[in-house]
């Protein structure tokens, strides 16, 4: 009997533990690794918020020494993720924490690399690159999108040739993620919507991925519901913790999914246009998100059936044209209920950077599993619907 290894699928996670005020348990979860002195990773941002605070009474509680690094752009960079790594050699650390964004995970993500090979992080691009276990990592999100807390990603910003690269490898899973969403509530409207976005873009990339299975469909689709439902209601009520418990939980899901079934060609354009002009994730998703959809559809019809069905849509008696129509719409409604109008023309893009912004998307390990096989033309296309 021949086994077809395509059908074969596997599924990494970190430990989670979930829930308000889990965050105060850092100490115990950085003890239990042996620390003997923590690098805590995050942003200026952050640290005003308060959150930083607490993790570092959670860890002085335990006895633990501890130093900050807080040099992280919204974006982080190469030189960012170098000089974090050469402070905790001087600092003679041995576990990592990073409270925050996407922005404070990935970076932490990044010095663990560099700190365990001695080398650049320009050189570990790409997928499975990593040969050395990277030190005790414990990541804690203070927004509910990126999911760098549970994923097996890695995205950092290259100034030098204006483009983000991506790093994927379980190796950079983290080994404790503590999510709490009592954090949540330093998100201003605008941050609130980006992550918001982009974690829902996550669920429906990772649902109709060439990679998705069963291990991965019931995170995407509970995730599309949990954020579809809720999103619009969160921003409008920002003090509400239970609407914050549900977005942060539909976020998580949504990585699980994509962590695992990979994403698409939202993704993949949407690094090459962040690497480009130093623009907030979300917003790169949430100006291409329903011209990808459209160009997608086709090629996994029942698929994308079912996300509009999770999204709440009535579909019965359509046939798949106006399915796709109505989703499209829907996506373009739920963006704007958030408050996202803009394209990427607001933002100078204009036609002459698309083929450079294509190429870019071309390399990226995420154009791999999108559900339509895509040609340089056919991206340069869906950017262009995009001005």
């Amino acid at each position: 009997m021949r086994h077809d290894i395509s059908q074969l699928r596997k599924f990494v996670s970190p430990e989670i533990i979930f829930g308000a005020g889990c965050r105060h348990n850092v100490g115990n979860y950085a003890s239990t690794f042996g620390a003997r002195k923590v690098l805590v990773v995050s942003d200026p941002g952050v640290q005003a918020a308060g959150w930083v605070a607490d993790i570092e009474a959670s860890l002085a509680a335990q006895g633990l020494e501890f130093c900050l690094y807080t040099q992280v752009s919204p974006n982080p960079r190469v030189e960012e993720v170098r000089q974090g790594a050469e402070f905790y050699r001087s600092e003679g650390c041995n576990v990592i924490v990073a409270v925050g964004g996407g922005s404070p995970m990935d970076c932490a993500k990044g010095i663990g690399i560099m700190v365990a090979h001695g080398r650049c992080i320009l050189e570990f691009e790409g997928v499975d690159t990593i040969r050395v276990p990277s030190p005790p990592l414990i990541l804690i999100p203070t927004t509910a999108g990126t999911s760098a807390d549970v994923s097996q990603f890695v995205i950092i910003s290259n100034p030098a040739e204006r483009m983000k690269f991506s790093i994927v490898s379980k190796a950079v899973v983290p080994d404790v993620s503590l999510i709490d969403p009592e954090t949540t509530l330093s998100m201003d409207p605008f941050l609130s919507a980006c992550t918001g976005i982009d974690a829902l873009v996550h669920a429906i990339e990772a649902f109709v991925s060439t990679g998705s299975g069963p291990l991965t469909d019931t995170h995407a689709l509970e995730a599309m519901r949990l954020i579809n439902g809720n999103l619009v209601e969160m921003i409008a009520n920002p003090v509400d913790i239970a609407l914050r418990e549900k977005i942060m939980l539909g976020s998580m899901q949504a990585g699980l999914a994509f962590s695992n079934a990979i994403l698409g060609a939202v993704h993949a354009m949407s690094h090459s246009l962040g690497g480009f002009l130093d623009l907030p994730h979300g917003m790169c998703n949430a100006a291409l998100v329903e011209h990808v959809v459209a160009f997608n559809y086709n090629a996994a019809p029942e698929r994308f059936r079912r996300v509009a069905q999770t999204l709440g849509l009535d579909v019965r008696g359509l046939t798949h044209p106006q399915i796709r129509q109505r989703l499209v719409e829907h996506l373009i409604a739920f963006k704007q209920a958030v408050g996202f109008n803009e394209t990427l023309a607001l933002h100078g893009v204009s036609s002459s950077d698309i083929p450079f912004l294509s190429r870019h998307a071309m390399e990226d390990p995420c154009i791999l599993t999108n559900p339509r096989e895509s040609s340089q033309r056919d991206v340069e296309v869906v950017y262009a619907e995009a001005l």
